[in-house]
């Protein structure tokens, strides 16, 4: 990191002092705030500074923050982009709101533009080489923000460039299973250019899978079945409600991993080793074009062949034919479809703002609250409503900071993450760079990214022990809208499940890959949460927000329709507040270890149900998982014991320290950075990618169904057995970690 940003134009030994300050040093400089009188050893929550906290943060100072963080697009490493990194720097040094020091860190990382010269193209070639129609370059301008010079035209970003012409192919969502289908239709797929629909796979997927099937290029668009409720006309789509119009079209990274595409498990520093672009891994093998759904329309509704399979039908007002090639007594009987994709890779400086508040009595404890700044377009739903949350609530902290009133216990660390759109890069920079310190002593990770996609109730993501902190936060909180109802109370109505120990509770989703929790929690195995209010799920079936990435996601229409009156931004920051002072501040840190008992006893028993038969005929017994499972849950609920003990007498503050760190580190015990040498930072045994339906452990879960078909004795067996003993081994290390520190 370039760390002489840290104090501006400070002399050498200023930036030395930011430095220790952001390793964990955290010693407090002469002239800085005291601590509050309150910091002593046995410095606990505090339920007024809680509330007073809960009552500052203001709905109306979100919206502002919003105007302003969305005025303008901020592609990563635009100079939009860096005004916004001045603005973050301007709050958090301010004198009378900021914190205790700020730095801007760039990074040089490998990004994917849009050929200016050469805009990307998409055109119906009739036989005699006629254009007979062409795609949009751009979205429709409906309220002049969409027309800019600072627009990025859509594009996906790092496909490769190239102008394969080909026969039309709908191949539905483009999985694995499409293409295979298509092909056990008779349908010759070497050479055609594929249309798909989003969702399903992840973007860079559909051209891998098209790639095996030898397609020559791949379409993407929005179908309004999957994000519109079938809606598509002008009048019923944006700007006359939240839908996405026919001329949208989602942007987004078709980069396989996540981090700088160059530099995978090193820092992207100026003097850091890099790939050859050329060979480096990752990128989509073919061209690829996102185009709105007027346009596929067009496309597809032109289309010869058999009809496509019910499922496979979308809500464009045709029959869904699968090609290939158009109807031959139609306008474009005998063309082909020429993808022209001129993309360009080019290394950009991008930045990470930290805003750090030093704890003031386990200063090297670190709570980290991240969001990330960059965006597609004007970017106001994603992630300006999270940065516009962030902001208030460093706002509120930092005031209480200046003022003297308050210093959390431990120090809380505000990071606004530089080119996620391109592929989490800025937070998996920062966890290459500080691997060592984070590992040992970051707490939790909270991520808000979209704190708003609608205004109907909370939605979080997390590890299991994060879940007891987030409903104690949501209980104390006011629902939006009228009645008396908690967030909690509103919550469990819309997302629930039962729990064997709880009764019903709201459901808490796991952690995937989608924001820059990412990191945190598969690289750094670091307790992570993603928090943010959503919609009804029973009222439509958006797989997101309609305008997803596209340049109508503006301030107008976040105010217009998915949160007017801000009042759940302000339900998001309150939450969120409540869980960050929770982790902060409580002498006891608020991570209950025993909830992972229920995750594991759930996936055993997917195991015995669904694989144990066949394993048992491989000779292969679950009677180790069994009982490494066993021994977990004796030792989360005597860890559990120790604490109630702690917490109804006298203790030593080292005893303290001793259990909270066993907290702390737990979710460190699952990792194996060598269990899934296929998957790029992925070394959570618990949370691996799932490519399949088995609701299990996933490692063994992959290995068992690569098993099926083959030998005994095979390879394949044997890794079946391998992924068993990589369980047993984490669920042992784990149930040791939560054993008193004294018994080796």
């Amino acid at each position: 990191m370039q760390w002489g940003k840290v104090l501006g134009g400070l002399a050498g030994a200023a930036a030395l002092l930011g430095l220790g300050i952001i390793l964990g040093h955290f010693a407090i400089p002469k002239g800085a705030n005291p601590p509050a009188p309150s910091a002593s050893a046995s410095q606990d929550l505090d339920p007024e500074i809680l509330e007073t906290i809960m009552g500052q943060l203001d709905a109306s100072r979100i919206r502002e923050n919003l105007r302003e963080l969305s005025r303008e697009p901020h592609l990563a490493s635009s100079p939009q982009d860096e005004a916004l990194v001045q603005l973050l720097l301007r709050r958090w040094r301010d004198p009378e709101s900021g914190l205790d020091s700020a730095e801007a860190s760039t990074y040089e990382v490998l990004l994917s533009f849009p050929s200016q010269e050469q805009p990307n193209h998409v055109a119906i070639v009739g036989p005699s080489g006629t254009i007979l129609f062409s795609c949009r370059q751009s979205e429709e301008n409906l309220t002049g923000e969409q027309g800019g010079p600072d627009v990025v035209p859509p594009y996906a970003a790092y496909a490769p460039p190239g102008t394969p012409q080909g026969l039309l192919v709908y191949a539905n969502r483009g999985s694995e299973d499409d293409f295979k289908e298509l092909q056990a239709q008779g349908i010759q797929l070497k050479g055609t250019i594929a249309l798909t629909r989003y969702g399903g796979v992840g973007r860079g997927a559909k051209a891998v899978n098209a790639a095996k099937h030898e397609v020559a290029g791949v379409l993407v668009y929005t179908d309004p079945a999957d994000i519109n409720d079938g809606r598509s006309l002008p009048n019923e789509t944006f700007p006359h409600s939240w839908h996405l119009p026919p001329s949208g079209v989602e942007r987004g990274s078709y980069y396989e991993y996540f981090g700088d595409p160059l530099t995978p498990y090193l820092p992207a520093n100026h003097s850091s080793f890099r790939l050859d672009p050329a060979t480096a891994s990752g990128f989509p093998p073919i061209p690829i074009q996102p185009i709105g759904f007027e346009d596929a329309k067009v496309l597809l509704c032109n289309l010869q062949g058999p009809s496509a399979q019910a499922d496979w039908q979308g809500a464009l007002g045709c029959d869904y034919k699968l090609g290939p090639g158009f109807e031959p007594g139609g306008m474009f009987a005998g063309s082909q479809v020429n993808l022209s994709v001129h993309n360009r890779l080019e290394l950009r400086n991008s930045s990470n703002v930290l805003g750090i508040i030093r704890g003031a009595v386990e200063p090297d404890r670190y709570v980290l609250y991240g969001n990330h700044r960059d965006s597609w377009v004007h970017g106001a739903v994603d992630p300006s409503s999270g940065t516009a949350v962030l902001l208030e609530l460093s706002r509120v902290l930092g005031t209480l900071l200046k003022k003297g009133i308050w210093r959390p216990r431990r120090s809380i660390v505000f990071a606004s993450w530089g080119a996620e759109e391109f592929g989490l890069i800025g937070s998996t920079e920062f966890t290459e760079e500080f691997f060592y310190k984070l590992q040992e002593r970051a707490v939790a990770y909270i991520n808000v990214d979209i704190s708003v996609f609608a205004n109907a109730t909370l939605r979080a993501q997390g590890t299991p022990p994060v879940q007891s902190v987030i409903f104690s936060a949501a209980k104390q909180i006011p629902a939006p809208g009228p009645g008396s109802l908690s967030i909690y109370d509103n919550w469990i109505r819309y997302f629930n499940r039962s729990s064997p120990v709880y009764g019903l509770v709201p459901s808490v989703g796991s952690l995937g890959a989608g924001s820059d929790y990412a990191p945190f929690i598969h690289f750094l195995g670091i307790s992570s949460m993603d928090i943010a209010y959503t919609y009804d799920r029973s009222k439509t079936s958006a797989r997101t927000y309609p305008t997803y990435h596209t340049a109508f996601d503006t301030f107008g229409y976040v105010e217009k329709f998915v949160d007017p009156g801000f009042s759940s931004h302000q339900a998001v920051a309150r939450t969120v507040g409540n869980v960050l002072l929770r982790l902060s501040d409580s002498l006891f840190l608020p991570l209950n270890v025993s909830d992972y008992s229920e995750t594991l006893q759930s996936f055993l028993q997917a195991a015995q149900l669904y694989l144990g038969p066949l394993l048992e005929k491989h000779s292969i017994s679950l009677g180790p998982l069994v009982t490494a499972v066993e021994k977990f849950e004796r030792a989360a609920v005597a860890l559990g014991q120790r604490i109630s003990a702690l917490q109804k007498g006298t203790f030593d503050p080292l005893q303290v320290r001793m259990l909270n760190d066993q907290l702390m580190l737990l979710e460190r015990a699952f990792l194996n950075p060598r269990a899934f040498p296929e998957e790029r930072y992925y070394s959570h045994v618990l949370w691996a990618p799932r490519n399949n339906f088995l609701d299990t452990f996933p490692g063994l879960a992959s290995a068992f169904l690569r098993a099926i078909d083959t030998d005994p004795g095979s390879a394949a067996w044997a890794e079946v057995q391998r992924q068993l003993s990589i369980v047993v081994v984490a669920l042992e290390g784990a149930a040791a970690t939560l054993r008193p520190v004294a018994d080796l």
